[in-house]
C-alpha cells in the first residue's frame, strides 16, 4: 500500500486530483485509516487511473469516463 502522496508522485497527478477522483467514485483508496482518515492505495489502481487520465485526455467528462469504465470498453471501441 502506497500513502496518497506516494501514490499521487508515482502517477503523475496531484493529491488534490485523487481526492477529486475518490469523492466522485471514480478512484476510491483501497484503505482509509479510520483513526485518521490517511487515504492509501495499491499498485494495482494504476492501470485504473491511467485509464481515467486517458478519457480525459481525450475530452470526455467525468461522468462519461465512469460511464465507460463501468462499461469497460475495448481499445477499439474507444476509437470508434
Amino acid at each position: 500500500m502506497l500513502k496518497i502522496g506516494d501514490f499521487s508522485k508515482l502517477a503523475h497527478v496531484t493529491v488534490k486530483t485523487l481526492r477529486h477522483f475518490g469523492r466522485v467514485g471514480l478512484l476510491r483508496p483501497a484503505h482509509v485509516d479510520r483513526f485518521s482518515g490517511y487515504r492509501y492505495y495499491g499498485l494495482e489502481q494504476l492501470p485504473r487511473l491511467n485509464r481515467i487520465l486517458a478519457l480525459k485526455d481525450l475530452g470526455f467528462s467525468l461522468e462519461q469516463v465512469a460511464g465507460m469504465l463501468d462499461e469497460q470498453l475495448s481499445l477499439d471501441n474507444l476509437r470508434g
